[in-house]
């Protein structure tokens, strides 16, 4: 028999665990990115109500570059429609869905689940309260309603708010914040504000279709405006947990395992918490609640590209932006002139691709 010898990485102190390096991110997959980030934004700005040729759209897109002054053919109207219309539609999808998938991968490395989504914490029911609040409080079309800010700062302060009461009730009992705590923590206060919820909307009906509206998630924007509220928030949640995503293939070996390769394991864990947790709230104030992206999307990534989070996290951002990218594309056309809930459009795809998920499952186990 031969006789396999693991050799201990330079620099690994004597009686540390020798763990296996997770293989890196493949250049191959990083262009995929990319390029699904690109073919996404050019189609999302190239379809709608009225068509534009996707090459002299590219070529329009390109002309925003400093010092390129190409001709793309199109007229000064749809110039317009590119730049000031669709354009910053198309960036802020790739924003929320990069968010969206990135908290998601993030929350999964933390909590060692690979089907915990980023509003496992309160995040959803924190949000949704505090913009019924809003919109109850100012009645439908109301002054209170009418400030374009009022809507999506009330949702980020419910998420934020949500969050840290989940933080507060998980370490009530001690100083020991398991994530099983931190869980059961989210449930009880995601519980409590949807109840809150549910009691205004029924004290309150003639409010009841503008909040689901809401709830089922949007991306209608004008102009440039939601882009540049959401991209502070994303730049930071992107630094930080691509930064500490080494750190989430140390968790997976366990606490005890991390602590002897020099990890602070609470340290490490709060941290990413908190860092997807500000991106999951800024892409909710924007959007609204659109589900199933934090799940299908690093799933996906794990399925086709590998298990360590160094793949997992940054490819999760790019293909989660040209996902919901490319699902606003099929709300706004699908049915036009009428446009569907991107909520909807993505809940129809994350049924089918959990069905695909369990079918997998039973042929590896069965």
């Amino acid at each position: 028999m031969r006789q396999v010898v693991t050799q201990r990485p330079s620099g690994q102190p004597e009686g540390r665990p020798d763990v296996a390096r997770p293989a890196g991110l493949r250049p191959g997959w990083l262009v995929a990115g990319l390029a699904a980030v690109l073919a996404a934004l050019v189609t999302g700005v190239s379809l709608g109500p009225v068509s534009l040729p996707p090459g002299s759209v590219a070529v329009e897109l390109l002309n925003l570059l400093p010092g390129v002054g190409l001709d793309s053919g199109l007229t000064e109207r749809e110039i317009a429609i590119v730049t000031e219309l669709r354009l910053p539609r198309a960036v802020l999808g790739l924003l929320v869905g990069g968010l969206l998938a990135l908290a998601g991968g993030a929350y999964q490395g933390v909590f060692r689940n690979p089907l915990a989504d980023p509003y496992l914490l309160g995040v959803a029911a924190g949000a949704g309260f505090a913009v019924t609040v809003v919109i109850t409080a100012g009645g439908v079309g109301g002054a209170l309603t009418g400030l374009p800010v009022t809507i999506p700062l009330a949702a980020f302060v419910g998420a934020i708010g949500a969050v840290t009461l989940t933080y507060l009730l998980g370490s009530a009992g001690g100083r020991s914040r398991s994530p099983a705590t931190l869980i059961l923590a989210g449930v009880a206060v995601s519980a409590f504000l949807s109840a809150g919820q549910t009691y205004l909307l029924q004290r309150n009906s003639d409010s009841i279709q503008q909040v689901y509206a809401w709830l089922l998630g949007r991306l209608a924007t004008a102009g440039w405006h939601d882009v540049w509220l959401v991209l502070p928030y994303f730049l930071l949640t992107a630094v930080v947990v691509l930064l500490h995503r080494r750190e989430l293939d140390v968790l997976s070996v366990g606490d005890d395992e991390a602590t002897s390769l020099g990890l602070h394991p609470q340290r490490s864990r709060y941290l990413l918490i908190a860092a997807a947790s500000l991106g999951t709230a800024a892409a909710v104030s924007a959007s609204g609640l659109i589900g199933f992206v934090g799940i299908i999307v690093p799933h996906a990534v794990r399925l086709l590209a590998g298990s360590s989070y160094r793949v997992i996290l940054p490819l999760s951002m790019l293909f989660g932006g040209a996902f919901l990218a490319l699902t606003d594309v099929v709300a706004r056309t699908a049915a036009a002139p009428e446009e569907i809930p991107i909520g909807v459009v993505t809940a129809l795809l994350g049924g089918p691709f959990f069905v695909l998920v369990l079918r997998s499952a039973r042929r590896v186990l069965g």
